[in-house]
């Protein structure tokens, strides 16, 4: 078993952090990784930081710490190899299922004096590597080197075959530009060249940092960005109550401004994620903040001080704003003492804040040199598609593939926001469809920055010109004067540019229906040659593998060639973003046990697909218990290659694949990327209309892939 343990300089060093960008760099990688923190030094009734964020993010279980009060309790009695032995017990626990173990030390304070001394004897029974985590002034290469120096020694120096490299977290002074936080981990990031260099200033005090002995697997830059509470947490903080909650727990504070003076001179405040702050008497402030929100400027929120909550009719007539969303704190506090606050407020990650949190991991793992932590890991790895290894290779995918993508609901927030991420990182060369000035007027309200080369296509300009083409393409089904009405509709629009090789692939649905989206489609793009329907998977992110779930969308009741078909498409789908299909054909009934129309038309179904693809691995009819879990699989179907390790899943029809895919969905926090289409001729996806950027980001990424995966069956057949 590979053992990593972190260990800390100093409070204050980002440790948290840094173990879970570890876990997140090792498990884009392909290698499982588990978290262990041996000893809380958490209040007495907090469950641990870090092993919460770890299982919220990673959706895997591990053990709880040892408690703090207990910890105190072993080492005032002198009881160190008993306490040292309870924590290899836990250690032993977790580490059978997993490749490599990260492990996070103590953070040496004021209180616990024994901090160092425990770390040193922590390393020697888990037989752990140690990474030293400290910050690093890139002025003062002498204060760094002496203190990582310090902490060296304890671990026996750098010679010791322990002590295996630095990550330096929150580095200030560093470029700009590094501190962007990406999709997934993202290697063009690392900054080798600063590394390279700040290692010769260090080598001037000790000669062996930044060399082999004692590598600096990472440096990763101060982030401001990372450092935004959301409003939600502020009103503990300043002992606020809430007048209205609305979006606390999705807006976030970027800047906040103390509104003091007359409110024409204070207008430039009110922007995209401001937290204002005023005296309650301020009814002006009030009222421009409702008037920035019912404009689409979606400010952190609004903290009147002093004296009394705002009257019901103020409020009454604000409703606009409210309904929008706009969060509303009072507080008793003066609105000086309310700002000193807020500025001392700590920069921790609450641990229900997963958001910030994945964006915290995404960009510590970044900056984190995985080709030297992969030498780092020995022994029998099981690699495996984790969700995010796979994300990971979707993003990579998508920037090889260089697909422009065409966006018919192009001024609509989200979307807009989506596309400026994957045009800047290079996932796609995104088309939106919308009047510019609507476009812009939607960034500047939201704080995005449009990319230079962010295509933005008036739609009025260019309707006329596919008038002719659509009737030629809809022959005996339309005239010229229906297709001009038609084309009114951008996502019509956009097909037509999709279906004459304009664009790569269209994505749609965050505003319109599955229908609205698909059906130009069906008319315009049709079905490839080899198929006879559309359908649709989900790629359900679980936490150990992905697995792909058709046809959860599109066919309400398929016959058994439609579903052999559906089965087909949906393993080629799999293959495709690097799962090797093992397809299970899912029914009430395994193998013969059951009887019924339904149980036979699985069957039949799992009968044509194996005559149509014998290169397929396909087994039906399974139930799910029997297709999903070994011990199950092994009981209802031993001779099966599938039974209990399907990783394809073909639902019988619509009504049973879209509630199974909500339930799991739901039920047990999967992510689940999708619907994508399949079977068309050219790729088409739809949006869930809650869907949240995030989505509507990866959505055009395997469009892009889609796109590129067609181009390479043409031109190799």
């Amino acid at each position: 078993m590979n053992t990593i343990l972190m260990i800390p300089t100093a409070e204050g060093v980002g440790l948290t952090s840094a173990c879970l960008g570890m876990v997140y760099a090792l498990d884009c990688n392909g290698i499982k990784a588990g978290f262990l923190k041996p000893f809380s030094q958490e209040n007495q009734n907090q469950f641990d930081r870090t092993t919460s964020l770890f299982q919220h993010l990673f959706q895997r279980d591990t053990v709880q710490s040892i408690s703090h009060e207990k910890l105190l309790q072993y080492i005032s009695a002198g009881e160190m190899d008993d306490l040292l032995e309870e924590a290899v017990s836990l250690h032993r626990t977790i580490a059978a299922q997993q490749d490599v173990i990260i492990v996070e030390g103590l953070l040496p304070n004021g209180q616990d004096h024994f901090a160092s001394e425990l770390n040193a004897a922590l390393a020697q029974a888990l037989d752990a590597k140690v990474i030293l985590v400290s910050t690093a002034d890139i002025q003062n290469p002498r204060k760094t080197a002496e203190r990582i120096e310090s902490h060296l020694r304890q671990f026996g120096g750098v010679n010791s075959n322990r002590t295996a490299g630095v990550l330096f977290m929150r580095t200030r002074g560093l470029p700009e530009e590094s501190a962007q936080i990406p999709l997934t981990i993202d290697p063009s990031l690392r900054l080798s060249a600063e590394i390279e260099k700040f290692s010769l200033e260090l080598q001037e005090y000790n000669r062996h940092l930044g060399t082999k002995e004692l590598p600096i697997i990472g440096m990763v830059p101060f982030s401001n960005t990372l450092s935004v509470p959301r409003t939600l947490d502020i009103a503990s903080v300043i002992d606020g109550e809430w007048v209205h909650l609305g979006e606390a727990k999705q807006r976030r504070i970027l800047h906040s401004s103390l509104i003091a003076s007359s409110i024409e001179y204070e207008l430039n405040k009110f922007v995209a994620g401001e937290l204002i702050i005023s005296a309650s008497e301020r009814t002006d402030v009030l009222l421009a903040s409702s008037l920035a929100t019912s404009n689409g400027i979606p400010l952190a929120g609004l903290v009147l001080t002093e004296r009394t909550a705002p009257a019901t009719q103020i409020l009454d007539f604000c409703q606009h704003a409210i309904k929008r969303g706009l969060p509303i704190l009072h507080t008793q506090l003066n609105t000086l003492e309310t700002a000193q606050r807020l500025a001392d407020f700590g920069n921790e990650i609450p641990v229900d804040d997963t958001e910030r949190a994945e964006q915290v991991t995404r960009f510590v793992s970044s900056h984190i040199d995985t080709e030297w932590l992969k030498t780092q890991v020995n022994g029998n790895l099981r690699p495996r598609l984790s969700p995010s290894a796979f994300r990971h290779e979707l993003v990579q995918k998508s920037i090889a593939a260089k697909k422009r993508i065409v966006l018919p609901e192009g001024d609509e927030p989200r979307t807009v926001q989506a596309a400026a991420i994957c045009q800047s990182r290079g996932l796609a060369h995104c088309i939106l469809l919308a009047k510019p000035e609507s476009v812009v007027d939607v960034a500047k309200a939201r704080g995005i920055e449009l990319p230079d080369d962010l295509e933005i296509i008036d739609p009025d300009t260019i309707r006329d010109q596919y008038v002719t083409p659509m009737v030629e393409l809809r022959k005996g089904k339309l005239n010229e004067l229906q297709a001009k009405e038609q084309l009114q509709d951008t996502v019509v629009l956009g097909t037509m540019m999709l279906a004459l090789d304009q664009v790569d692939g269209l994505v749609s649905g965050a505003i319109h229906t599955t229908a609205n989206t698909v059906r130009p489609a069906f008319q315009l793009i049709k079905t490839a040659p080899e198929y006879s329907l559309v359908s649709s998977i989900f790629f359900m992110l679980l936490p150990d593998e992905v697995y792909v779930y058709g046809d959860c969308a599109i066919n309400p009741d398929p016959d058994a060639q439609q579903l052999a078909e559906i089965a087909i498409q949906s393993a080629d789908s799999a293959k495709a973003f690097g799962i090797e299909p093992r397809i299970a054909m899912i029914s009430y009934s395994t193998g013969t046990s059951g009887t019924g129309a339904d149980v036979e038309k699985v069957a039949e179904a799992t009968q044509i697909a194996k005559q149509r693809r014998p290169d397929l691995l396909i087994d039906g009819p399974l139930q799910y218990d029997a297709a999903s879990v070994e011990s199950v699989g092994r009981q209802k179907a031993p001779d099966s290659q599938v039974a209990g390790r399907a990783n394809v899943f073909i639902f019988p029809d619509l009504n049973t694949g879209n509630t199974t895919y909500k339930a799991v969905q739901r039920s047990a926090n999967v992510v689940s990327v999708g619907p994508m289409l399949q079977g068309l001729n050219k790729p088409v996806n739809d949006l869930s209309r809650g869907a949240l950027v995030d989505d509507i980001v990866f959505t055009i990424a395997l469009t892009a892939i889609q796109a590129e995966q067609q181009v390479e069956a043409k031109s190799s057949n």
